[in-house]
This record gives C-alpha cells, structure tokens and sequence, in this order.
C-alpha cells in the first residue's frame, strides 16, 4: 500500500468552494475512478485556504490507472469548468507520495 498527500492552496476567498466541489463532485468521481480517500483536513491554524488530503493505492500501477481516468472522464472536466466559472478555484497543488514503515499502524 502506499498514500498520497495532496496539498491544495486555494485563490483567495475559494477555500469554500472548493470544499464544496469535493463534498459534491470530486468524491463520486474518486470512488467511480479507484482513488480511496483515507482523509481531509483543513488547518485550524496557519493557513486558513489550504486543503489536505490522503488517498491510498495498493501500487504506483494502480495509482497511475486510477488518476489517468480521473483526468480523462469528460463528464468531471464539464462538471469541474462549471465550479470555476467565476474564477479558478485552486492556486497550487503540492503532493507526496509516502510508503508506511514496518511498524507505521497504517499499512
């Protein structure tokens, strides 16, 4: 197994939006394409427009498959332009992928 932190820094006053599309869009296209959410967070201190999250994949093989069709369902793409229509939603996506130690309780 291994996970995938993803970062997302959103534009200016998007932060809401941008939750918004994940609660309502971004998670019925994650289970249709494979990506498992483990979890999401926002920071209750620092960064009031930031959005973290974790996916799992059982191999990079299945994490590649997963994200390529992701990207590739129109359906999302059209879903996804109608969320930015009065701007974009996302300034910058950072991400990690991470492999748990022997001994990390989460494998």
């Amino acid at each position: 197994m291994i996970y995938e932190i993803r970062t997302y820094e959103a534009m200016p006053g998007k932060i809401q939006a941008l939750n918004q599309r994940f609660a309502n869009i971004t998670m019925k296209y994650f289970e249709k394409h494979g990506l498992k959410a483990v979890g999401f967070w926002t920071e209750d201190v620092g960064t009031s427009n930031t959005l973290v999250y974790m996916l799992a994949f059982d191999d990079m093989a299945q994490r590649e498959r997963a994200w390529s069709a992701f990207r590739a369902d129109g359906e999302r793409l059209e879903l996804f332009a109608e969320t930015e229509s009065q701007g974009q939603l996302v300034a910058r996506i950072t991400n990690r992928i991470l492999k748990p130690t022997d001994y990390s309780p989460l494998q």
